[in-house]
């Protein structure tokens, strides 16, 4: 398992809004005569549990114990949704219903699984004062006994900027976590809460600042810390992980995954760092849990969840792939014996399709492509103090996730001869432009195979390239 595993589930409050997701999926085969719009063939509908209900549900399924506070109208609707949400095994105790307001449903019309429109039916008017009293007073004589709380703010009214703050102030004197889902641009009303989790669009309405690379997220951060003291700032980054300060920034990267749908995923990700802050995980394990959990949950359609288990199954498969990798990038004493095979070199700077069709064909010549690399002391040694653009690991990193490539040795030296003479290769490949000329370490392999470039491709060319776009 990826997280500790304690000796009872972990207790978690969750606070907000909450809501139904209509599903209507269908087929579109025909445009409409009276109007230029598709004409959806209904095959199926579904009801879910959304916004903070999402949250819950998402926690449910990592095996944590739930109690769920919101209001919901006086309807159909949300007599379902609790009809739901205690199917699943949240406690429902602290849902209030409210006869001035329906329950909020939001329904979106999907066809081959992708969202064509979205429909809202609730309402946004505050949450008459004597009701979120109430509401309050129950909140801060439950948070004691938990061991985590979520305030899930969609901006319908429960979570009003008083309650956030007396929310929030409860928990840090109970010495208890809480993280908040913002909503709007004044994030004062989560002020000391442990963790906020804006994505770049929300942190942008917060701190005015766009994000565009590690510098400016870390200035984003640092504005959180400034504006609403949390424990933690974080942001999260979509398709590029985590961003969070930890006495420095620290960017935890997602994980590929064919995505579906994000409908949730910020729930998702709130949830699965409520739960493994709740067991005693620190925040970048906490961080790192998350985004496997939203891996897991971007790969289905709808608002999903993912169980522990689900992640884990997911974590070993990226984690196998990823050491697969990692393990093709050896020293000399780790490369296993072959009698057929080959060896080629290069500073493979900045990899291009010319050198993944070279090493195809050197690959091509034998069982094993063994690949020399020049260490970034030894490409400066050769090309100069400006190279290499891309450090040896990263280097050594692209050329060992090709499938043409079995395994990569970095040397320092600035000729491969001593570990061409310790090899002693089969074939030793080269660039066709070496015809004629003398090939170093030839005299230990059994033989020399010259390969064409092909040609107008080169990192020289490419740095050149984008040198002279910058200029322009």
């Amino acid at each position: 398992m990826l997280l500790k595993s304690p000796k009872n589930p972990p207790k978690i409050l969750v606070v907000g809004d909450l809501m139904v997701d209509h599903y209507i999926l269908g087929n579109c085969n025909r445009i409409s005569p009276e109007a230029p719009v598709q004409v959806v063939e209904v095959s199926q509908e579904q009801n879910r549990l959304g916004g903070a209900c999402n949250v819950a549900n998402n926690l449910i399924a990592l095996g944590a114990k739930v109690k769920l506070c919101g209001v919901i109208g006086e309807d159909l609707l949300g007599e379902k949704l609790l009809e739901q949400a205690n199917h699943l095994g949240i406690d429902t105790s602290l849902i209030i219903k409210d006869s001035l307001r329906p329950t909020t449903q939001k329904s979106r019309i999907l066809v081959s699984n992708q969202q064509i429109l979205r429909v809202d039916r609730e309402s946004k008017e505050e949450i008459a004062p004597t009701l979120l009293a109430s509401i309050l007073q129950t909140l801060k004589e439950e948070i004691p006994h938990c061991d985590g709380i979520i305030l899930s703010d969609y901006g319908k009214g429960v979570l009003s900027a008083d309650v956030c703050k007396e929310l929030i102030f409860t928990a840090n004197a109970n010495q208890k976590i809480i993280l908040c889902d913002p909503k709007g641009s004044d994030y004062s009303k989560y002020a000391n809460a442990t963790i906020i989790t804006p994505n770049k669009k929300e942190a942008l309405e917060a701190t005015k600042i766009h994000i565009t690379n590690p510098s400016s997220l870390l200035d984003a951060l640092q504005s959180l810390k400034q504006i609403c003291n949390p424990t933690y700032p974080l942001i999260t980054l979509s398709e590029d992980g985590i961003g969070v300060l930890n006495q420095e920034m620290q960017i935890i990267p997602t994980h590929a995954q064919e995505v579906y749908d994000v409908t949730g995923a910020g729930d998702t990700v709130i949830s699965a760092l409520c739960f493994a802050l709740s067991i005693g995980e620190d925040i970048l394990k906490a961080c790192e849990f998350a985004n496997l959990a939203a891996a897991v949950v971007v790969g289905k359609v709808g608002s999903a969840t993912a169980t522990q288990e689900e992640i884990d199954r997911f974590a070993k498969t990226y984690l196998y792939e990823k050491d697969q990798i990692q393990n093709k990038i050896i020293s000399l004493d780790t490369l296993p014996h072959s009698s057929n095979l080959v060896f080629t070199n290069g500073c493979f700077d900045i990899l291009h399709k010319g050198h993944i069709k070279y090493l195809q064909e050197a690959k091509a010549l034998g069982d094993i492509l063994v690949v020399g690399l020049n260490s970034d002391a030894s490409v400066k040694s050769i090309k100069g103090e400006d190279r290499p653009i891309n450090s040896q690991e990263n280097r050594a990193y692209l050329l060992a996730s090709l499938s043409c490539v079995d395994y990569v040795i970095i040397f320092d030296e600035p000729t491969p001869y001593n570990l061409i003479k310790a090899i002693k290769p089969k074939i030793l490949a080269k660039g066709a432009d070496y015809e004629g000329k003398e090939v170093i370490g030839s005299e230990f392999a059994q033989e020399v195979k010259l390969l064409e470039f092909t040609q107008g491709l080169s990192t020289s060319n490419i740095i050149r390239k984008i040198l002279q776009t910058k200029e322009k």
